[in-house]
């Protein structure tokens, strides 16, 4: 076969050794370019040198001429180079088939070299090692011994010189003393007449085996083989090959650049290219190779921005940052369906007729545009909480059947600047589309209150902006605007004149008969006991509004349930009553005996004053149950009137009065409880605004001294005081006066108060008639109480003649 004729070994292993590399070189540059990571400066010019190096010594071996010798072939005869005819009978003609077989299994891949350069193939662990771990593994391929034949990048003869297992035996020699000169000078020989000097140059190299004269003699044995001697040898190459001529260093230059620079521009600088003068070459970019890099550079950059700008874009879409930062979203003013009406409405009657023309004017705008006349372009209702303002507007909308559009005055303003303005601009634009159509505004106060130097940006421009609507607002579009407001007179002037909010409707507190239509709506839906009577409790809830009845309705009705009763009775309305205008029991309070019994007295006095003072209130309730922050309450319900006179007003303060003078007719004046302190204070400021107010004074005349009160002379001001103490004093004789003559009375209605702690009109009649009260439960056994004795005065001892002691004398009387 083909494979069986001689060939020339020589030739086949040069041409193989060159071929592959080169090949390898070819199918390893593309993944050397995407592989290749820019180092430091540092990094870069050492492998520049190191290129640089290896470029200047392979130049110097091609130069070399083949007539040089090294010094140790000189002296030999050239017979003893040639074969001897034992070699040519002992060794057959060599095959490739022949070649490959002695080459292991195991060897066969590191035979090739583009498997060895792979940067996909792993080489396993070699068994032992020549060349350190620090040496780059690029500059020349790392000889395993077990694979000793074509493996071996060394140009040797196949036949003769040490077998492959002298070989690794004197590497483990040699490995296992590195001290022992001795063994490596063995294994460097050995080597040596393998025709392996590569190995004896980078293993002395590494500087961690032992050295002597002898080793260094085969050290440069080695290095004469490969032209890279030192001292003589390499004066001699110098000498035989002279100095690269400056076309050979650029072009040298230009290889390195090409190679680490990816295609840049490489230029020597100094040098001549031999191990002590090394060539240095400095790679200088290109226009093209700048343009090209910040061209990828602003690529990548925008790329990188694009994407995160895609990202912070989906989660501020989806987390509403901007939202929150912005002030919220504007909720989209919607309109309202209202089926309220009128007959919903109850306790202001007039209101309800004034509100009528404007249900008039939606429904039959024509009528009212014949004649010329016009509406107001806003109304504006005026009352306390609780009286129905937001109700008249929702019926006026549901009379007219238009929608209805709701906003309070406190969802205007935020902290943004501009955000009240935009959501007026919104309201009147969605009015506009819908009209004809009503728009509420709760709370006008928020937003139209009066403008001062100190208010805030935000806060003015809101206003501004409502303002410029209502002027410019065409009334024939059949928008009306009702507002509420419980301050009208904080409102801004520019708001209430004419063509704006120009018609103000009054709703007040409902009367008796307002109150009753109110429960009889409210209790429709609750079943209601046949003994409860309407008109007394609308009689006895006087200056509720119309939420606070809706309140006492719906708490009767959850006490009720509560108890597992049938029916809502009396006795859960007048609880319900009394929680709300007392407050709630204090049951868990622990109260003496002592203490009732005084409370007892004091609520006693106010009862009694008021049921023998003739044309008074009449007298409701009386208990002595702590509720809120009272230890005990009298309550009487006022007369339906709206003028008072100065005997009421009088009445008035000896009813006050009337709970600290039963103490003082009772426990003395020095054994008076602080009770009366909330008594007092009220007392003081109803005869303060009798007189500075209502002029019931004949001393300082009908003169309005309240409203410049610190523009009042000091004079006037002790004149006014004298006549508040004057009223007072007059009030505490009457009331002293009616308690001590019916003393009796006085001690029954106490003693009943503390056995049953609560009693209404009818039961406090009985009481003080002397009879027994058989249907109530007692909350203390029916025991005589005793009546506390009143200590004796005091008895002061006049001052001695001459003493500074003397008692003060009365102060503040007119002489």
């Amino acid at each position: 076969m083909a494979f069986q004729t001689p060939v020339a070994v020589q030739n086949l292993v040069s041409t193989t050794s060159e071929l592959w590399p080169t090949m390898s070189t070819v199918l390893k540059s593309p993944w050397q370019g995407l592989s290749r990571r820019t180092g430091s400066s540092s990094n870069a010019d050492q492998r520049r040198a190191v290129a640089s190096t290896v470029a200047s010594r392979d130049a110097q071996v091609q130069n070399h001429t083949s007539s040089s010798l090294p010094d140790f072939l000189e002296s030999m005869p050239v017979s003893a180079l040639r074969p001897g005819p034992a070699a040519r009978l002992s060794h057959p003609a060599p095959t490739v088939n022949g070649i490959l077989s002695t080459v292991p299994r195991v060897g066969l891949p590191f035979c090739n070299p583009l498997a060895r350069g792979s940067p996909f193939h792993r080489s396993p662990a070699r068994q032992y090692s020549t060349v350190t771990r620090t040496v780059f593994s690029n500059l020349r391929p790392i000889v395993r011994v077990g694979n000793v034949g074509l493996a071996l990048e060394q140009h040797r003869s196949f036949f003769g010189g040490p077998s492959h297992n002298t070989l690794a035996r004197l590497e483990q020699a040699a490995n296992n003393n590195p001290s022992s000169a001795s063994a490596q000078y063995a294994f460097y020989s050995a080597l040596l007449r393998a025709n392996m000097p590569q190995i004896v140059v980078d293993r002395h190299r590494t500087g961690q085996f032992a050295s002597n004269a002898v080793v260094e003699t085969a050290v440069q044995k080695a290095m004469g083989k490969l032209g890279q001697s030192d001292g003589a040898g390499g004066q001699n190459i110098q000498n035989g090959n002279g100095n690269m001529t400056p076309q050979q260093m650029q072009a040298i230059g230009q290889a390195v650049g090409a190679h680490v620079g990816g295609g840049q521009l490489g230029k020597t600088r100094g040098g001549s290219g031999v191990k002590s003068d090394p060539l240095y070459v400095v790679i200088e970019e290109s226009m093209w190779s700048t343009i090209f890099k910040w061209a990828r550079w602003l690529l990548s950059f925008g790329l990188s921005a694009y994407v995160a700008l895609i990202v912070i874009t989906l989660f501020v879409e989806t987390s509403g940052v901007l939202k929150k930062v912005g002030g919220g979203t504007t909720a989209e003013v919607r309109p309202e369906q209202q089926s309220t009406r009128f007959s919903d409405v109850h306790g202001c009657d007039e209101a309800k007729e004034e509100l009528q023309d404007v249900v008039d004017f939606l429904k039959n705008p024509d009528r009212y545009n014949k004649l010329g006349g016009r509406l107001p372009k806003g109304v504006l209702l005026i009352g306390p909480p609780g009286t129905g303002k937001t109700l008249l507007a929702r019926a006026v909308a549901g009379e007219a059947g238009v929608p209805f559009f709701y906003m309070s005055g406190s969802e205007f303003d935020e902290v943004y600047v501009g955000v009240g303005a935009k959501r007026v601009r919104e309201l009147f634009t969605a009015a506009r589309s819908k009209a004809p159509a009503i728009v509420f505004i709760d709370e006008l106060d928020a937003i139209g209150g009066k403008r001062k130097s100190r208010d805030a940006n935000y806060h003015r421009q809101t206003l501004n902006q409502l303002l410029n609507d209502l002027d410019g607002f065409d009334q024939s579009t059949g928008v009306i605007f009702i507002a509420a407001t419980n301050h009208p007179e904080i409102l801004d002037k520019a708001l209430l004149r004419p063509g704006r909010f120009d018609r103000h409707i009054n709703v007040e507190l409902p009367d008796v008969r307002g109150r009753m239509a109110i429960l009889k709506h409210h209790t429709q839906k609750i079943r209601l006991g046949p003994e409860v009577d309407i008109t007394k409790i609308a009689r006895g809830t006087p200056g509720f509004s119309g939420a606070e009845l809706e309140n006492l309705a719906n708490t009767a009705a959850i006490r009720a349930s509560k108890q597992q009763s049938k029916f809502v009775t009396v006795e859960d309305l007048e609880w319900a009553k009394d929680k709300i205008m007392m407050g709630a029991e204090r049951k868990s309070r622990a109260v003496p005996l002592k203490d009732k019994l005084q409370t007892a007295y004091h609520e006693g006095g106010h009862t009694l004053i008021g049921i023998y003072t003739k044309g008074y209130k009449e007298v409701h309730k009386a208990t002595i149950l702590p509720r809120g922050h009272a230890a005990g309450i009298t309550f009487f319900l006022p007369h339906e009137e709206h003028h008072r006179s100065k005997a009421q007003y009088l009445v008035d303060l000896q009813v006050g009065m009337g709970g600290r003078m039963a103490e003082e007719i009772v426990y003395g004046a020095d054994n008076v409880s602080d009770g009366a302190s909330g008594d007092i204070q009220q007392s003081t400021s109803l005869a303060y605004a009798m007189i500075t107010s209502y002029g019931f004074s004949d001393l300082l005349g009908n003169v309005d001294f309240r409203s410049n009160y610190e523009q009042v002379s000091p004079e006037t001001k002790r004149l006014i005081d004298n006549e508040v103490r004057r009223l007072i004093d007059e009030a505490k004789t009457s009331a002293r006066q009616i308690l001590i003559s019916k003393r009796k009375e006085l001690d029954l209605l106490a003693q009943a108060l503390v056995q049953y702690e609560t009693l209404d009109k009818d039961e406090i009649l009985k009481v003080i008639k002397g009879e027994k009260l058989p249907d109530r439960l007692m909350a203390m056994p029916d025991a005589p109480i005793k009546i506390p004795e009143i200590p004796p005065p005091h008895v002061i001892a006049p001052p001695a003649p001459g003493s500074n002691n003397d008692p003060p004398g009365p102060t503040g009387v007119l002489a």
